[in-house]
């Protein structure tokens, strides 16, 4: 039987698992997996590509509460340069 190294993607989650870190699979482009962690104070998003390699973004908050539903239009329009 040959040792055969698992693709990082494996990898990647094996180590998520044995920390416990809840974590969700997404597939935006063909040619990735989008490994999204949620964490204490914020999120971190893997996007594991078809040759192996990874790039991620770490997103970081306060984890406050906003109750204001225009506020909800500000964040996402904002993103996109638009005034509503």
């Amino acid at each position: 039987m040959r040792n055969i190294d698992p693709h990082p993607l494996y990898r990647l989650l094996r180590r998520l698992e044995e920390g416990s870190f809840p974590f969700r699979l997404d597939r935006h482009r063909d040619d990735t997996v989008l490994v999204s962690v949620t964490l204490v104070g914020g999120r971190l998003e893997i996007d594991v590509f078809e040759d192996g390699h990874l790039e991620f973004a770490r997103f970081v908050g306060d984890e406050s509460v906003d109750s204001d539903p225009a506020r909800i239009d500000e964040i996402l329009w904002i993103g996109i340069g638009e005034k509503r």
